[in-house]
This record gives C-alpha cells, sequence and structure tokens, in this order.
C-alpha cells in the first residue's frame, strides 16, 4: 500500500498538534512526582524514579519520532511505537501513586487518529473508555455507587472524545496547509512555464517581426530599386537617341524613387499601428502603368470586387505582383507580361505569365546561378502568404515563360482566428 512509504516531507507543511504530547507527559511527570512526595506513608525512591524515567522515555521517544518524520509517520511505524507506547502508559500508570497517569491515555486515539485516521481513533477511544470501565466492573465492588469513580470514568470518556475532535481538527488543517503547498508549488511552477512560454513567444515574435521587415525592404524597396535601375539604364540608352525616350524614363525612376519613399513611410507607420487605406486595383493599375513601357509590354486585367477583403490579404497580392512584374524583368527577359487580379467571394487571386526563358521545374526561382539573384523573393512571397492561409504555385518551363499564381483568402487565417 502507498500508506505504508514514509511520506516526502512538505515544505512549510509539520505534524498535527506536535506540541500535545510532550506537554502531557510533563504535566504528568511533574503530577506524578509531586502525588508521590506528598503522599501519606513512605516514599519509595525506586517507584518514583521507575515512573519518571518511563515519562522521560515517553519525551525522548516523542523527539525522535518528530525528527524523523516531521509530518506523518508512516503506519508500518506507527505501529509497534503506539504498542510501546501504550506498554509505557501501563507501566506509569502502575508505578504513580496520585493517579494522574491516566491522562497519557488520551493520547492513544490522539496518536491513532493521526496516524492511521477517523476510524482508528474513534476506535481506540471507545476501547480506552472499555478497558477503564471493565477495570472498575472486575475491581471495584460497587463502583457505581462511588461518585469519585463514576466521575472519574466520565472525565476519561469525555477526555477521549476531546482528543479525537482535536486531532480531527489538527488533520483537517494540516490536510489544508498539504493541499496549499501543494497549490502553491503548482503555481510556482506554473509561473516558471509562463515565464520560459513567454520568453520563447518574444524570440518568435522579434523572429516573426524580423522576417516581416525583411520581407518589406525586400518587396518594396527592392522591387523600386530595381525599376530606377532600370529606367536609368533606359535613359542613359536613349539619351542621345530619343530624347522624349530617356525623360520619360527619368520621370518613371524619379517615381519609383517616390514610391520607395513611401514605402519607407508606411513602414514607419505600421510599426507604429497607424492604419492606411489601401486599394489594390488603384495600386496594380498604378504599378503596371510606370512599369510598361519598358523591355516588356505589362497589361492589367482586375474583375470582381475588391471590398470585404482584409488589408493584409491585398497587401500580399500586391506584393506578389512587384515580386513577380521584378522578376520578369530582371530574369526572364519577357517581352510581355500579363497581370491579372480576381476577387471571389472567399478568396482572391492574382495570375503574373510571362513570355519569358522560365526555368527548369526542380530549379525553383533559389537554384538560379550566381548573378541572376537569390530568390528571396519567391521564398517571402510563399512565407508571407502561407502566414495568412493561402497558397503559392509556380509554373515554368524553361523558353515557355513563368506563371506565378497567388490565392489568398478574404479574411486571413490568424484574424479569423482570433475573431472567433
Amino acid at each position: 500500500m502507498a500508506a505504508s512509504s514514509p511520506p516526502t516531507p512538505i515544505t512549510g507543511v509539520s505534524r498535527p498538534m506536535p506540541w500535545v504530547p510532550p506537554t502531557v507527559y510533563a504535566v504528568v511527570l511533574l503530577g506524578g512526582l509531586y502525588g508521590g512526595v506528598i503522599a501519606p506513608g513512605p516514599v519509595r525512591a525506586l517507584r518514583l524514579a521507575g515512573f519518571a524515567g518511563c515519562l522521560l522515555l515517553l519525551i525522548a521517544l516523542d523527539r525522535r519520532e518528530v525528527r524523523r518524520h516531521p509530518v506523518r509517520t508512516p503506519p508500518r511505524q506507527a505501529v509497534p511505537l503506539l504498542i510501546g507506547r501504550l506498554a509505557l502508559f501501563a507501566a506509569a500508570a502502575g508505578l504513580d501513586r496520585s493517579g494522574v497517569s491516566r491522562a497519557l491515555f488520551v493520547l492513544v486515539p490522539l496518536t491513532a487518529f493521526v496516524a492511521f485516521g477517523r476510524r482508528a481513533g474513534v476506535l481506540l477511544s471507545a476501547v480506552c473508555v472499555g478497558v477503564i470501565l471493565l477495570g472498575n466492573v472486575l475491581w471495584v465492588p460497587g463502583w457505581y455507587l462511588r461518585t469519585d469513580i463514576v466521575t472519574d470514568l466520565l472525565m476519561s470518556g469525555l477526555g477521549l472524545a476531546l482528543a479525537v475532535v482535536m486531532a480531527s481538527i489538527a488533520v483537517g488543517e494540516q490536510a489544508s496547509r498539504v493541499r496549499l503547498a501543494d497549490t502553491l508549488s503548482e503555481l510556482r511552477d506554473s509561473h516558471e512555464r509562463l515565464a520560459e512560454y513567454a520568453t520563447r513567444v518574444e524570440q518568435l515574435s522579434v523572429a516573426r517581426e524580423r522576417n516581416r521587415l525583411a520581407r518589406e525592404f525586400h518587396d518594396g524597396l527592392g522591387h523600386h530599386l530595381t525599376a530606377i535601375a532600370i529606367q536609368l539604364e533606359k535613359a542613359a540608352v536613349f539619351r542621345d537617341r530619343d530624347a522624349p525616350v530617356a525623360e520619360r524614363a527619368i520621370a518613371d525612376a524619379r517615381w519609383s524613387a517616390d514610391r520607395a519613399l513611401d514605402e519607407v513611410r508606411a513602414s514607419v507607420r505600421a510599426l507604429r499601428d497607424e492604419d492606411e487605406a489601401f486599394s489594390l486595383s488603384t495600386a496594380l493599375a498604378e504599378l503596371v502603368r510606370h512599369v510598361d513601357g519598358g523591355p516588356a509590354r505589362v497589361t492589367l486585367d482586375v474583375s470582381g470586387e475588391e471590398r470585404g477583403f482584409h488589408l493584409e490579404s491585398l497587401t500580399a497580392l500586391y506584393r506578389a505582383a512587384q515580386e513577380g512584374l521584378t522578376n520578369a524583368h530582371r530574369h526572364a527577359d519577357a517581352r510581355h507580361v500579363a497581370v491579372s487580379a480576381r476577387y471571389g467571394e472567399r478568396e482572391a487571386r492574382l495570375v503574373i505569365a510571362d513570355d519569358g526563358r522560365g526555368f527548369a521545374p526542380g530549379a525553383d526561382l533559389g537554384d538560379r546561378p550566381p548573378g541572376t539573384g537569390d530568390g528571396f523573393g519567391l521564398r517571402a512571397m510563399r512565407e508571407r502568404v502561407d502566414l495568412l492561409g493561402g497558397r503559392v504555385e509556380v509554373d515554368a518551363a524553361p523558353g515557355r515563360g513563368t506563371v506565378v499564381t497567388v490565392t489568398v483568402p478574404r479574411v486571413p487565417v490568424a484574424v479569423g482566428a482570433a475573431s472567433r
């Protein structure tokens, strides 16, 4: 049985009423010595010494037990200890001439209650009362006619009952302290786990914010800087051949620089949690208008109703359009790029198709040869769309161009879960 093994001591929890047995022993010892000295007749020193030895042995036994088991004595060890105490109680009562040693038997139900539980304490109390009554019946003729005997019997029963009540209260209080100690321990563990989780969440939040900023800078500033470089190269080529075309290229480069500055301001506003009205259809039309007229012809087709789509979903599609047009200009050598946006009831879809050189299906954009790009754009696009619960599909083949399809939900997954 689990109760047979010594329980693990709990910090802050002690044995119920540890002061009661030593107090009773001390009172009985003083009372017995005093009664032996003042009693009529010769005082037998050996009898008093034996009585005092029994009480001192009981005190030493109790102190040793409390040191070894500060909370509760295991039942297997409590049984021989209880028997030993009963023997010492009987010896002290036999050597005591004053009769005060009978108070020792009040500790029997108290000890049994603490070690074995309520039933054992009540049972031993009844046994003690029965033994006292039986002793009077057998050895005291006419005991029921003697007031002192009846009074002593009643007081003994009352003392035993009070001992059981006190033990019940003390054990209940101890159980409450044990539960409180367990609760405090669980709270400490929970606090440590919460602190650990908070640290992890903070680390993940920092990593996520870094990735978001990296995507924003790449998709925003990277696109516009690429556009500026292309337009400046175009202006340099047409400077002597066709001045209007060169001026147009410089104007487009200036527009891209302004847009880059707007992207920086928008990022700062996002860090400050300042929302801004955004129209994907308008942004795509403006983007295509300034990109068109370069090496590749760019067309735009928009259908459906944009209203009701979350800002993050629309922003993801705009970033995908920027990345797709940048790749078509920088890597695909495309002559025509078609951009189409479709707003449905539950999701929006953006398709960027070019007739450039394409790439092998297994190569992906991250496996380009040196000097052709690092592939971060497509990875950032996938990360951004995956966080929203959308998907990115790339269909490409060498010499047959590239088609990038981006689909996002009307409401991002994280936002939808939070709203529920």
